[in-house]
C-alpha cells in the first residue's frame, strides 16, 4: 500500500477533480434520451427551494424521477456536467414526482409493477455510498440499469450524505440514523406487489444494508430472506469482522449473495488505514477471511485504471460491463440461472469452505490466441 499521504493526496485530488451532478429539472430532456424511472426514498431533509439537502430526515420522502440518459451514452460512463444542461450529452432530470406520505407512494409503485407480467414484477432497490449526493445517486441506478439491462422497477434509497470528501463521519452516521428508513422502504416495495428485491449497495451503503439485513434477523430470522431474494454489495466499505458479526447475526443470508472487490481500490485502502484495518471487505485479497459463509466475490482488480480511485469499478469498466449484461451474465445469475455457478464469466474460481471466489480476468481481443 503506498504512503498514506501519498494515498489521502491521491484520493484527495481524484475526488475533487470529478464533476458532481446538480439537479436542474429539464421538461424538454424527456424527449431527447432514453427515459428512466426511479423512484425514490430519502432521509435527506427538504430544503426552501424544494431540493433536497443533507441534513436528516427520520420518516422518509418519497417520489420518483424520470432520468434522461443521453443517445450517445458510453457504458460504463456517467455523463454528467454540473454548469449546464444539455440532454444530448449528459444525464438530466426530465421530471420529478412528490409523494406525500408512503401510501401514495406504494400505491404509484404498485402501478407500475402492475404493468409487467407477474413473474417480472421485481425492485431493483439501491443504496449509494460514501460523499454522494441526491441526483448523483439516481443517474447512477439510471445508468446500472441501463448498462447492465437490468429488468424490474429501480428504487434508489438515498440516505444524507454530505456529499463531502471530508464528510466521512457524517456519513457513517447518517447510514445509522436511515436504518428504520431503509427497513420502511424495504417493506414499503413489498406491500406494493414486489414479488421479489434485489438489494444492491455500494461502499458506505453496504454498510447500511447489512445493518438493516441484521435488524430484520433480530425481528424474525426468516425476514432476510422473505423480503430480499438476492443481495449485490460493491467495493463494500464495512470492517471484514464487522460483516462477518453482521452476517452471522442474519443467518440464512439471501442468495444469492455477491460481493464485488478490487485490490487498487484507492478509497477502502485509506479508509482501511483510518480505521487501523488491513483491508476492508472490499478490497479483500484473500477470499479465506469470509471462508466461512455462503458468498460469491468476483475481484476485480484487473479492470481497475492506474490513476482512478477503482471505487465503482464493476459499474465504470465497459469491458467488465459486457461481460455482465443481460441475459447470459450477472443478471442470469441473480435470476437463479446459475449452473456451474461461476461458468459463465472468464476467470478463476476458488472455493473455500462455503464462499465462492472468481478472479475475474478481461476477455482477450478478438483473433488473439
Amino acid at each position: 500500500m503506498p504512503p498514506i499521504r501519498i494515498l489521502l493526496f491521491l484520493v484527495l485530488t481524484l475526488a475533487a477533480c470529478a464533476p458532481r451532478a446538480s439537479v436542474v429539472i429539464d421538461p424538454a430532456a424527456a424527449h431527447v434520451g432514453k427515459l428512466e424511472t426511479v423512484f425514490f426514498s430519502t432521509t435527506r431533509n427538504l430544503k426552501p427551494k424544494g431540493k433536497f439537502g443533507d441534513a436528516r430526515v427520520y420518516d422518509p420522502n418519497f417520489g420518483r424521477v424520470e432520468v434522461s440518459i443521453p443517445p450517445d451514452h458510453t457504458p460504463g460512463t456517467l455523463e454528467i456536467n454540473s454548469r449546464r444542461t444539455d440532454p444530448q450529452r449528459f444525464f438530466t432530470i426530465a421530471g420529478e414526482t412528490r409523494y406525500a406520505g408512503p401510501t401514495k407512494f406504494r400505491a404509484a409503485l404498485a402501478a407500475t409493477l402492475h404493468r409487467l407480467p407477474p413473474a417480472k414484477r421485481e425492485v431493483v432497490l439501491f443504496v449509494h455510498g460514501f460523499n454522494v449526493n441526491f441526483v448523483e445517486g439516481a443517474f447512477r441506478l439510471a445508468q446500472l440499469m441501463d448498462d447492465f439491462k437490468i429488468g424490474g422497477v429501480p428504487l434508489y434509497f438515498s440516505w444524507s450524505s454530505a456529499a463531502n470528501v471530508l464528510g466521512y463521519e457524517h456519513d457513517r452516521d447518517s447510514t445509522l440514523y436511515a436504518r428504520d428508513a431503509l427497513e420502511k422502504t424495504i417493506f414499503a416495495a413489498k406491500q406494493a406487489g414486489a414479488r421479489s428485491i434485489i438489494l444492491v449497495a455500494h461502499s458506505m451503503g453496504a454498510f447500511l444494508a447489512m445493518e438493516v439485513l441484521r435488524d430484520l434477523a433480530i425481528r424474525n430470522p426468516a425476514l432476510p430472506r422473505q423480503m430480499i431474494r438476492a443481495v449485490v454489495l460493491i467495493s463494500p466499505d464495512i470492517d471484514v469482522s464487522v460483516f462477518k458479526s453482521q452476517a452471522w447475526r442474519v443467518g440464512k443470508m439471501p442468495q444469492p449473495f455477491v460481493i464485488f472487490v478490487s485490490n487498487k481500490d484507492r478509497a477502502l485502502q485509506l479508509s482501511a488505514f483510518l480505521s487501523g484495518e488491513r483491508d476492508q471487505l472490499g478490497n479483500i485479497s484473500n477470499v479465506g477471511k469470509v471462508a466461512d459463509l455462503p458468498v460469491t466475490v468476483f475481484n476485480v482488480t484487473k479492470f481497475s485504471k492506474g490513476g482512478d480511485l477503482n471505487h465503482f469499478t464493476v459499474g465504470n469498466s465497459p469491458a467488465l460491463i459486457s461481460l455482465f449484461e443481460g441475459r447470459t451474465g450477472l443478471n442470469a445469475f441473480m435470476q437463479g440461472d446459475r449452473s456451474g455457478r461461476t461458468g459463465f464469466i472468464p476467470g478463476t474460481v476458488l472455493a473455500v469452505q462455503r464462499a465462492t471466489e472468481v478472479l475475474l480476468e478481461p476477455l482477450a481481443p478478438r483473433g488473439s490466441q
